[in-house]
């Protein structure tokens, strides 16, 4: 998937800004929005605001156990799921549109989801981790198979296939920093951010992979069948990005 991609379609779009208007819906036909768990969420709250669209007040609480949202918008609920599942939603039809982190994009590349904007949010990177004692840059040339611990599978055996080394994928979902002084993997590919956890465990960054921030994604379906509901929210976030 070309995550630069950019449409014309919202361009000319309108954008119904009235949030005073509260007229009945039956909940199936509204459009659902999928916010990631996590440090994007605190992230998305500012641009959201920006875009016009307002969350009941718990939505962007980590402490709140509801997972499905109203905003002032009668036509557009918020659903709040794990970052890793926010492809998944949007894509299955679940949710209609997302945000979502363009490694989880790059992971799954689903057909069906489409991603016009850049959100410029949840900025960090994808990165191969190694225990600080190891020199795997040095014997990389000679390998042919190399054990990693990652939640990226496809994302990692593309890395390592480019180099011609097969990556004995060991798939885990958190404490990746493990892995190496466990004797599970010589290295890891995880999202970085500061790399104060990497540096807390043992473990040096060797090298970037690709450099990751949060997406506007769309179901390419939802585009077909309602687009100027769609057309009308991508313009919003458009704007969004622009508004000082």
């Amino acid at each position: 998937m070309n995550l630069d991609r950019t449409t014309d379609l919202a361009a000319n779009a309108p954008v119904n800004r009235d949030e005073t208007t509260h007229a009945t819906h039956h909940p199936d036909d509204r459009l659902v929005l999928a916010l990631p768990k996590g440090r994007i969420l605190k992230s998305a709250g500012p641009l959201l605001k920006k875009a016009g669209i307002i969350p009941s007040s718990d939505c962007l609480d980590e402490s709140s156990r509801r997972l499905r949202f109203s905003t002032n918008n009668p036509n557009l609920d918020v659903v709040r799921v794990r970052s890793f599942d926010v492809a998944t939603f949007v894509a299955q039809g679940g949710a209609h549109l997302g945000i979502c982190g363009a490694d989880v994009i790059m992971e799954f590349d689903y057909p069906e989801l489409y991603a016009p904007l850049d959100l410029g949010i949840g900025g960090c990177r994808v990165s191969v981790a190694q225990p600080v004692s190891d020199s795997l840059e040095e014997d990389e040339t000679r390998l042919s198979e190399i054990r990693v611990a990652t939640k990226y599978p496809s994302i990692t055996r593309r890395h390592f296939a480019a180099r011609g080394i097969n990556a004995d994928i060991v798939h885990l979902h958190g404490a990746m920093e493990l892995a190496p002084m466990l004797g599970l993997s010589r290295v890891i590919v995880d999202l970085v951010d500061t790399g104060s956890t990497l540096r807390a465990n043992g473990l040096r960054e060797v090298e970037t992979i690709a450099h990751i921030t949060s997406r506007l994604v769309v179901n390419r379906t939802v585009m077909k069948t309602r687009p100027q509901e769609i057309a009308s929210l991508i313009a919003s976030f458009r704007d969004a990005l622009t508004t000082p």
